[in-house]
């Protein structure tokens, strides 16, 4: 599949194209303290419903808009990637799986000046509060300008230069803060500052291609830099400017950015947020404050959102075909044959639940495919249950995976519960405030090994019967068939 067909950077040129399919929804006055949030929480009950764009916000500037439910349907995702529009969720973790495999990668190239710095302050002229970043939902604790957002810090031992999309939100004119969970490569990063007490540079990116965003959402290897991986991804150089402080590379078409610092030891009360796994899990902690030094926007900035909120939501769809995708990969670079396919289920914000379809080759083929899933980089973090399968089961139906686990599993040897785990603690069943773990478990629902050629046969018609019914009865099956 051609992937140049996203050569542009531009937001805007993303924006045309979902109008140009009819996958905008635009929407005039509503207010950000709690219409803003509200409206986009009906269209994420559902996947498919069209991206919202917000204009006419009372109380700001005309032209400052604010763009929500990006990437929680399919067809989205598919043109941002430059894929069939009608493609289908199976394609996509092909896609992902295939582009990980080579993982082409386009280091940026720097430009003199881009859109992002039509308007540009420092100092007393520095005003946050002018972007009308809402409450995204009525218990928040404030106002989160960074949800679908890209923040870019640079390790200070090896200077690799790392992006991730970690929440951010505005607390005053010149003052914002940065949640990261432990052991994300944000949080490592600043540490390492810390620990030489020194301030950790930081540029935030509140508006961008969504291709931009949709790698600093994904778990890439420490030590690769996403923006090689985002030009892979869209077939060309992403184009950067300098911030003017800290020198940090930012995207040169960005709508909306700013640059600071975070000083060692400097916190403030951050949150809450209603969170990917459906809760206010988080609470209000004491997160790193970013001190403002620059703060740019081009005219009539998009703030972009991706929602966290009750699965389905916009933080986390876009993640699962990606996530099967590099599950998938690991799974094969550990060596373990077979595996038919991998779903991450959004009920579990495509983190909490895997299935893997396995074709079984040896005894114990299966438990070792579960319990590798759990563990490897992309299946690891806040994962609470791995499901096996055998290779007849769509590991994307759950009614199918569900009967498997009814049929074809006894819990006597089929669970395994593993302990002290990788979480955060945005899982409201994390151990405590000081040991952020969990536990998961891991089912085998394959046939037994041993009685594969003995176990009942499954009571549904053949391939070929199928194909015969179809060939004449066409006319009269359900849609679908």
């Amino acid at each position: 599949m051609d992937m140049k067909t996203t050569q542009k950077q531009d937001l805007r040129a993303w924006i045309e194209l979902l109008e140009q399919n009819g996958e905008v929804q635009h929407v005039s006055g509503a207010e950000r303290e709690k219409e803003i949030g509200g409206i986009v929480d009906f269209y994420q009950r559902k996947m498919g419903n069209k991206a919202v764009m917000f204009d006419d916000i009372p109380g700001y500037e005309k032209g400052y808009r604010v763009l929500a439910n990006l990437l929680t349907s399919v067809r989205r995702i598919n043109l941002t990637l430059g894929l069939p529009v009608d493609a289908k969720e199976i394609e996509l973790v092909g896609y992902w799986r295939e582009y990980m495999k080579d993982a082409p990668a386009i280091p940026p190239r720097e430009v003199n000046g881009g859109a992002v710095m039509e308007n540009v302050y420092s100092g007393d002229d520095i005003d946050l509060l002018k972007i009308p970043a809402p409450r995204w939902h009525e218990h928040d604790g404030g106002y989160f300008i960074g949800t679908a957002c890209m923040v870019i810090m640079k390790d200070p031992d090896s200077g690799w230069i790392n992006y991730g999309a970690y929440r951010v939100q505005v607390h005053d004119k010149k003052v914002a803060s940065v949640m990261t969970s432990k052991g994300k490569h944000g949080n490592l990063i600043m540490e390492r500052y810390k620990a030489r007490g020194e301030k950790c540079p930081i540029a935030v990116v509140a508006g961008m291609h969504p291709s931009l965003f949709m790698v600093a959402g994904l778990e890439m290897p420490y030590g690769k830099d996403e923006y090689d991986l985002a030009g892979g991804l869209i077939g060309e150089a992403v184009e950067i400017v300098k911030g003017p402080v800290t020198g940090l590379p930012i995207p040169a078409n960005a709508e909306i950015a700013f640059e600071g610092y975070v000083h060692p030891d400097d916190l403030i009360d951050e949150g809450p947020l209603g969170e990917w796994t459906g809760y206010y899990a988080g609470g209000v902690k004491q997160e790193p404050a970013i001190r403002i030094e620059t703060f740019m926007h081009r005219d009539n900035p998009v703030l972009l959102g991706a929602v966290p909120a009750v699965p389905p939501n916009d933080d986390t769809f876009y993640r699962g075909t990606y996530r099967c995708g590099a599950v998938w990969n690991q799974l094969e670079a550990a060596g373990i044959p077979g595996i038919r396919g991998v779903w991450a289920h959004e009920a579990g914000g495509s983190r909490m639940w895997l299935t893997v379809s396995i074709k079984q080759e040896y005894g114990g083929h299966s438990k070792q495919a579960g319990l590798i899933a759990s563990q490897c980089h992309a299946g690891a973090y806040a994962n609470r249950w791995v499901v096996v399968v055998d290779d007849d089961i769509d590991p994307a139906d759950m009614n199918a995976v569900v009967w498997a686990m009814c049929t074809r599993c006894d819990p006597r040897e089929g669970v395994d519960i593993l302990r002290g785990c990788w979480s955060t603690h945005l899982d409201p069943m994390s151990y405590s405030e000081e040991d952020r773990r969990n536990a998961r478990v891991i089912v085998d629902a394959c046939k037994p090994f041993a009685r594969r050629d003995t176990f009942p046969i499954v009571a549904r018609s053949s391939k070929e019967l199928d194909a015969a019914i179809k060939a004449k009865w066409g006319a009269v099956l359900p849609e679908g068939a």
